[in-house]
């Protein structure tokens, strides 16, 4: 068979949109100022504010919800540490709500940020989930308590694809008196999102998951809204994120929402048939394997699967050499030998975690791709196996000493 490229990593970043590549070329004449007076800032200026009503709309949101951040890390930092300044005036009224929830399969921005709080001294409790990845509601409903002032659960988890009922989880934090945040970066541009529907008071994106450019995004404040800024020093987006803007990255932010907007419905239904195709022929041609995240509660373009007696690194560097792009997880934790933390918690054993690989397909995937994965993945997985000292006759074991 010929080697050939073929990207399944969409869920850790993705291409430049044909679209937004060109839009961002045109703007590159564009130096000046957004905050100048003159007509080099006035001109930028009108592109951010213009690029601001685009991303505004496509969640339902008033411009004036829309801060321009430098990633969806930074959003979800900005939101988590509003509640380490709790005692000042930036949150009238929560004085005595420093306590936060969130969940144990978040990114590890929301983690280690939440961790670092904690250490800090604000209280911070972790939501358990079931063996599909959506989190334990009577956990959540015993967790909400008069102190809690914040609750962050993601829409759609980055490794498993599992989608949250978000609007629900929103109702029971309005309902004790708690604010409620997503980090929405991979949920936003694969499926609607409509921060009316939802109620929810902060809302994080990144545009380098939706075919935009690196280093930008947003962060969705509710009007009237505690809110407290994160990086300080300067009056820009109207004092709520001191720094420049960056008027390249967010003009291809908002071009890249109007092709999500246009594209992502059709889409949708076409990685999904892809992700079944997928999945049938995984179980086909691979005995033992294990699909993580819900069966039908789960992005459309995402794929988890845990080989047992066959680690995920050797899958991943396998595939590498047959020119196939996956990832053993996390792009933000690649850095680690530790099993994914997400599958630890939803019940899967360190050794089924290590054997795991995520697929996350894209726009320019097609069918022969997935027919070019199933035609090398099988043997890569017998070869694995047949090296493994803990892999016998389609069971694991443990390996003697």
């Amino acid at each position: 068979m010929e080697t050939r490229r073929v990207y399944l990593d969409h869920n850790a970043t993705t291409p430049l949109h044909p679209e937004v590549k060109r839009e961002m070329i045109e703007a590159m004449e564009m130096f000046g100022n957004p905050s100048s007076m003159h007509v080099f800032g006035r001109e930028a200026r009108a592109n951010v504010e213009h690029a601001r009503k685009i991303v505004a709309g496509f969640i339902g949101a008033h411009e004036d919800e829309i801060v321009f951040v430098g990633s969806g890390s930074e959003a979800n930092n900005t939101v988590l540490s509003l509640f380490a300044c709790a005692s000042n005036l930036c949150l009238p009224g929560f004085k005595a709500r420093t306590s936060i929830i969130t969940t144990k399969i978040e990114h590890p921005c929301v983690l280690e940020t939440s961790e670092c709080l904690a250490h800090k001294g604000t209280k911070v409790k972790f939501l358990d989930v079931d063996q599909y990845g959506r989190i334990d509601m009577d956990q959540l409903k015993e967790y909400l308590t008069d102190d809690v002032g914040l609750v962050s659960v993601m829409t759609a988890n980055n490794e498993i694809g599992t989608i949250q009922d978000v609007a629900e989880i929103t109702k029971m934090a309005h309902d004790n008196g708690s604010l409620m945040h997503t980090d929405a970066v991979q949920a936003i541009g694969k499926m609607r999102m409509d921060v009316n529907d939802l109620g929810i008071d902060f809302l994080t994106m990144s545009a380098h998951k939706i075919y935009g450019p690196k280093g930008v995004g947003a962060l969705y404040v509710r009007k009237g809204t505690p809110y407290c800024p994160f990086i300080r020093g300067g009056h820009q987006e109207k004092g709520r994120r001191a720094g420049t803007e960056n008027t390249l990255g967010i003009i291809g932010l908002a071009k890249a929402i109007e092709m999500r907007d246009a594209e992502m419905d059709d889409e949708a239904k076409r990685l999904a048939g892809m992700r079944d195709a997928l999945k049938s022929g995984i179980e086909e041609s691979i005995d033992n394997v294990v699909f993580n995240g819900h069966p039908a509660l789960s992005l459309p373009n995402t794929v988890n699967v845990s080989f047992p007696g066959a680690e995920g690194e050797s899958i991943l560097l396998y595939l590498d050499l047959q020119g196939i792009a996956v990832s053993t997880g996390s792009a933000c934790a690649s850095g680690s030998l530790d099993p994914s933390h997400v599958l630890l918690a939803t019940g899967s054993s360190p050794e089924r975690a290590h054997g795991s690989i995520r697929i996350s397909m894209g726009r320019e995937t097609t069918m022969d791709d997935i027919g070019y994965m199933l035609g090398v993945l099988p043997g890569i997985i017998e070869r694995i196996r047949s090296m493994s000292t803990a892999y016998i006759r389609g069971e694991e074991h443990v390996a003697a000493k």
